[in-house]
């Protein structure tokens, strides 16, 4: 989209984390946990600890992305993903970033770690 590209039509380098973050988001959907339903029911989100990013080709304005999110680890209060982002060029993928996030489990009163619910860290750990 225009919005997430610089003047010259590539997209700026903070985007690539709003679609890792989006990524991550739709995973947890898909595994049937939304958010905000973490949140209230848990008092639990997942922040960010660490990342580490290799930008190895740029994306243009409209091209089309696919970013793929994998469990690399899953301890009691924290997620390792690894992430890559493609993007298809006359139709064949090409690798353009790969990502290592650690989040961790954060209770938001507290503003500590704390243990992922039982319940997600069962259906997280199949993902393996």
């Amino acid at each position: 989209y225009y919005e997430d590209t610089d003047a010259g039509g590539v997209v700026y380098h903070s985007q690539y984390l709003n679609f890792l973050e989006r990524a991550r988001t739709e995973w947890l959907r898909e595994l049937g946990y939304e958010q905000d339903s973490i949140k209230s029911e848990f008092g639990l989100v997942f922040a960010v600890r660490s990342l580490e990013v290799e930008y190895i080709k740029p994306a243009l304005f409209n091209d089309q992305l696919q970013i793929n999110v994998e469990i690399k680890e899953c301890r009691a209060a924290s997620i390792l993903f690894q992430h890559s982002i493609t993007k298809f060029i006359n139709n064949q993928t090409e690798l353009i970033l790969t990502a290592m996030v650690k989040v961790a489990c954060v209770n938001i009163e507290k503003q500590a770690a704390s243990a992922i619910p039982e319940p997600i860290y069962k259906v997280i750990k199949t993902c393996m």
